[in-house]
């Protein structure tokens, strides 16, 4: 455990795994205290029992961050059970059923931008009320590389992953001033529960792997590990920024 990031409490969305989990463990060996949130409520318990085990502070919360009311108790679960907020990662979301734009029906639509969308909007509107009225904090929020760029027959995906970018620039210049640091980190393929799945069809992963110029998919503690650089002070001058971490993903 290091000190890095002693005395904060955090609260991470989507922690029960992949990313969010990465991003949890890592915040905890930096020495914050977590909220481990996630609507799989065995998941979360299983990635606070991980950090508790090694050594670290956390505590699991069942959310589901498409529900205003749920959002706004997990972030008073952060205070009433750590005493604060000083850091959110709102990473929790889905993906969409592979689909041709004009194949995606509406309800299908709706889920992706109310998980991976409206849910980052919920989560800092309630992160945000509360790091105002005492003293600032830091925001990071997940897109994607989806988020920089098109991809056909993943749509809702794109659109919401560049929404989740709008959010973030927005923010970020709306309250920067009053010491709320914002940013966003865009994974590329990564090796989570959801890819993992995706992945079971033949020839994808190969696919994948040919996406991204440095020659392999990214493992879920690459992407924590910037999360924890936005987090620290040592980004303390990093504002409004999507971060690509995705092995050369948008760089053709």
């Amino acid at each position: 455990m290091s000190a890095e990031l002693a005395g904060r409490v955090a609260l991470v969305t989507g922690a029960g795994s992949g990313i969010g989990r990465a991003s949890a463990v890592a915040l905890a060996r930096a020495g914050a205290a977590v909220v481990v949130a996630d609507v799989d409520d065995h998941g979360a318990r299983t990635t606070t029992d991980l950090i508790i085990g090694a050594g670290g502070t956390a505590a699991a919360r069942q959310c589901d961050v498409t529900d205003e009311a749920d959002v706004d108790a997990a972030v008073a679960f952060a205070v009433e059970e750590f005493g604060g907020l000083h850091v959110a990662h709102n990473n929790a979301g889905i993906n969409a059923t592979p689909s041709l734009l004009a194949d995606v029906t509406e309800a299908d639509f709706d889920r992706v931008i109310a998980v991976d969308l409206t849910s980052v909007f919920l989560c800092m509107k309630a992160e945000i009320t509360w790091m105002l009225e005492h003293g600032g904090g830091v925001i990071v929020n997940t897109s994607s590389g989806a988020g920089l760029i098109g991809y056909p027959t993943t749509g809702p995906y794109v659109a919401a992953k560049h929404g989740v970018i709008g959010l973030t620039k927005t923010a970020a210049l709306e309250y920067g001033r009053q010491g709320v640091r914002v940013n966003a980190v865009c994974p590329g393929t990564v090796r989570t529960p959801m890819v993992d799945v995706a992945t079971q069809l033949p020839g994808l992963e190969e696919q994948l792997v040919a996406l991204h110029p440095i020659g392999r998919i990214g493992e879920p503690e690459e992407i924590a590990n910037a999360v924890l650089w936005l987090c620290s002070d040592d980004a303390s001058f990093v504002l409004g920024h999507a971060l690509a971490v995705d092995g050369g993903y948008v760089v053709p």
